[in-house]
């Protein structure tokens, strides 16, 4: 919920006019509980969504996520009719099933870094073509996994995409 990406990220959403609740996963953190590979995680994100969902239903839903917080985000995103749009920094597409985005037809953003060993682009540029559209990848040349030296790459191809979505990024 600290790295530089996921602030840099929840910043340039609410910059581009959408409200932001960042969450750590259980165990993370200060959060009670343990890892539970993305079993227990899933319900992490559905409960921060039906939070938001009981305090501002009138309000569209972005689902951002960074490394495997991409996956879980995406994957519940995905199936969740409550969520309009899904952001994914780093996705770990080599270490993950993302095949659920062959048949999501919401608006997604990509952003990887050309230098990411922990997940490499490749992985994901291999997935890419398969993933139903709408969709944008934005490749951040030379960027590791923390995409640490590109954020402001990162919040400019964000807040493009948060201001293209139907709600027009504002609430």
């Amino acid at each position: 919920m600290h790295t530089k990406a996921v602030h840099r990220t929840a910043r340039a959403l609410e910059e581009a006019g959408h409200l932001v609740l960042r969450f750590n996963f259980r165990g993370v953190g200060a959060s009670a509980g343990a890892h539970d590979r993305g079993i227990g995680e899933q319900e992490d994100a559905r409960a921060a969504i039906d939070w938001l969902a009981s305090h501002t239903p009138e309000l569209p839903v972005t689902m951002a996520g960074f490394s495997f917080g991409a996956w879980v985000g995406l994957l519940v995103g995905a199936g969740d009719r409550r969520v309009d749009a899904l952001i994914a920094l780093a996705a770990p597409v080599n270490l993950f099933d993302f095949s659920f985005l062959i048949t999501c037809a919401k608006p997604k953003l990509f952003l990887h870094g050309t230098a990411d060993t922990i997940a490499p682009l490749s992985a994901l540029e291999a997935l890419y073509p398969s993933i139903s559209g709408p969709k944008a990848l934005t490749r951040l040349e030379g960027a590791a996994h923390l995409l640490t030296r590109h954020l402001e790459e990162v919040a400019r191809a964000i807040d493009e995409f948060a201001r293209a979505l139907p709600s027009g990024g504002a609430p």
